[in-house]
């Protein structure tokens, strides 16, 4: 299968976690339906869908919490 425009990944990613899913589950399925890697999937993200990906792993303790200021 061809790999998918970014716009259109991003879009279905946004449309999964719309109903109910998370950001990461939605990468995943998303990967799993366009038939592609993990890795291939992750270029297509955009910038504030792997922001959102960071703050949930975070509030899961899959990756580290960054330091804030307290301002």
């Amino acid at each position: 299968m061809k790999q998918p425009d970014d716009n259109i990944f991003c879009k279905k990613i946004e449309g999964l976690v719309d109903n109910g899913m998370t950001y990461i589950e939605s990468v995943i399925l998303s990967c799993e339906q366009f038939g592609i890697s993990p890795e291939t999937g992750a270029r297509l993200l955009s910038k504030p869908i792997i922001e959102k990906i960071q703050q949930e792993g975070e509030s899961i303790n899959l990756l580290p919490k960054k330091s804030k200021l307290p301002i």
